[in-house]
């Protein structure tokens, strides 16, 4: 019942993600209560730094490839490096900050909620929108591969629920060797294809179709070194007050950091390409290449569990672990199948947003 500006609560059960709620004498559980006007100042600083994590990414990323073109670098090592990295900036910076302020279980939460996030989500209402997605470039060769085994080394890097420097770096080496091998990898046939790509983070606004070998070396102006600037601070400053939310919105409503971070966070950070591929889907361009969905995966798995993990072992939470992990190896399963079958079509995607339905559900003890 709401008494003032309170909403007090009874524990029917265990908390989601929590501890044990303390019980009274007989054996009751307490009540506790919950501060309304703090739990919606909160809720608006996790709004509005989600917000400026993802527009920071955004300026960061398309400052430093017109930088990185205009000083001659080649549009494949720009896109491999710059683009390609940076579209997991916000995971990845506000993981760093997670591990800094002492809530490590938060990085494995986000990686793994994000991965699940971009195939069952994403890929999903895709799927359903467009009624069948079709896979233009082959992916089976280097693409399925490398998804396949950074999952099953995350899933055996989780196995004791924690993550070492050890294990951390080994990951950051693994990466290495795809980053180097994506580098020197000469796929003249691909690059001669013509590829409509599912929007990443710096063409979220635009469906774009890009033809490799056509960039000009751009002019630099005042603006993108002043975006360079606003983007690493929007990063910086997105990152520090979303964990600050996060943490307080956990102890307000007695929710566990991790569950809101495998949920809110990641879904968040994946709710401008979800909107930009729904407007593709709706202007019937099925033909969608899935290799940013493999490429963030892989980051995600590697780099931001890994670098964190260099500063302070991590903490799988058991919502997470129990939830969270089957959940994403089902999803990479699913899309792996689908990868090789060169179709996703409505009635798969239709599965993936009933699986994730189902991942949401069982986090929150729905049923």
């Amino acid at each position: 019942m709401v008494e003032g500006t309170a909403l007090e609560m009874r524990h029917g059960g265990n908390p989601i993600g929590g501890s044990n709620p303390p019980a009274s004498a007989n054996g009751q559980n307490n009540v506790y209560t919950v501060d309304i006007p703090m739990l919606i100042f909160w809720l608006i600083v996790f709004a509005v730094s989600l917000v400026v994590l993802v527009k920071g990414a955004d300026w960061l990323i398309t400052s430093a490839e017109k930088i990185g073109l205009s000083m001659g670098l080649s549009p494949f090592i720009v896109g491999v490096t710059i683009v390609g990295i940076g579209t997991s900036f916000p995971e990845l910076i506000s993981s760093l900050v997670a591990v800094f302020k002492g809530v490590s279980e938060v990085v494995a939460a986000n990686a793994i909620g994000s991965n699940i996030a971009n195939i069952l989500l994403i890929i999903g209402v895709s799927a359903v929108v467009a009624r069948r997605l079709v896979v233009t470039k082959s992916l089976i060769d280097i693409d399925l591969p490398l998804l396949a085994a950074s999952t099953v080394l995350l899933l055996g890097v989780v196995w004791d629920k924690q993550i070492t420097f050890g294990e951390s770096l080994l990951m950051m080496v693994v990466y290495g060797i795809y980053l180097l091998y994506t580098i020197l990898h000469d796929d003249s046939e691909d690059s001669r294809e013509m590829k409509e790509m599912l929007p990443s983070r710096q063409d979220r606004r635009k469906h774009m179709v890009l033809e490799a070998g056509e960039v000009a070396r751009p002019a630099l102006t005042v603006n993108d070194f002043v975006f360079l600037a606003a983007g690493i601070l929007g990063l910086v400053l997105g990152a520090k007050y979303l964990i600050d939310a996060l943490v307080h919105l956990s102890a307000i409503l007695n929710i566990g950091a991790g569950v809101i971070a495998i949920t809110a966070v990641a879904v968040g950070t994946s709710l401008p390409e979800l909107l930009v591929s729904v407007k593709a889907a709706f202007q019937k361009k099925s033909e969608v290449a899935l290799g940013n969905i493999f490429g963030s995966n892989v980051f995600n798995a590697l780099v931001v569990i890994g670098l964190p993990g260099l500063f302070g072992t991590l903490a799988v939470d058991a919502q997470t672990f129990a939830i969270g992990v089957p959940t994403m190896a089902l999803a990479t399963l699913l899309f792996i199948i689908s990868g090789i079958s060169r179709r996703i079509h409505l009635w798969e995607g239709a599965f993936f947003l009933a699986v994730y339905v189902l991942f949401i559900a069982k986090l929150f003890n729905w049923f």
